[in-house]
């Protein structure tokens, strides 16, 4: 499935619906999705990750530049992730930052 990440920004929120698999070939977009939404300067940064089949460690690492660039103030939440892509997401600690929420 292709990759493709859609930002929409509403009321301080920032919302970001992926779908397809973020891995090496497609962290990039993710990443430049991430930084328009940073660049909007939002309270708070939804991911929707129901149609997210697969994260990789590219993906991860684009998870932890967006709470680096957001810093703590600003809450991050990912929805309804599949079970593959939450329990990355769990295995790498990034749980502990990022919300995690069932769609």
């Amino acid at each position: 499935m292709a990759f493709t990440a859609t930002l929409t920004t509403e009321a301080g929120t920032a919302t970001i619906k992926l779908t397809g698999e973020i891995d090496a070939s497609t962290a990039a977009q993710f990443h430049d999705k991430l930084d328009e939404a940073v660049a909007s300067a939002v309270q708070r940064l939804v991911l929707q990750a129901e149609e997210l089949t697969y994260l990789a460690s590219a993906g991860l690492r684009v998870l932890v530049f967006a709470r680096q660039k957001l810093g703590e103030n600003v809450s991050i939440v990912i929805t309804g992730a599949a079970d593959p892509v939450a329990r990355t997401i769990r295995m790498a600690g990034l749980d502990r930052s990022i919300e995690m929420t069932v769609a």
